[in-house]
């Protein structure tokens, strides 16, 4: 699986629009409206990195609305679990 942060640049009077036209990208799990340089955020979630590729350059940078994106590949994810996990080693009782 590969996951990406797609982070965008938005023309401001149609972020609404936008964010819902993103949510129903195939690929695209979840769309974060933020505050900082970016006025949205994607998590895209796909197979194959031409997949991703597909799903950026085919979808996101055409679609109306989006001025520029910046996409971060995820090369490992932690949940919770894992990093509770991770902060427990060496903690154990004698």
């Amino acid at each position: 699986m590969v996951t990406a942060i797609v982070l965008i640049q938005g023309e401001r009077d149609k972020l609404p629009e936008t964010a819902e036209k993103l949510a129903d990208v195939p690929g695209v799990k979840e769309v974060y409206s933020v505050a900082g340089d970016y006025d949205l955020v994607a998590i895209v979630r796909v197979n194959k990195h031409e997949q991703l590729a597909d799903v950026v350059t085919k979808n996101l940078l055409k679609m109306e609305g989006i001025a520029r994106t910046n996409t971060l590949i995820a090369f490992k994810s932690y949940s919770r679990k894992d990093l509770e996990r991770m902060w427990e080693i060496g903690l154990e009782e004698e």
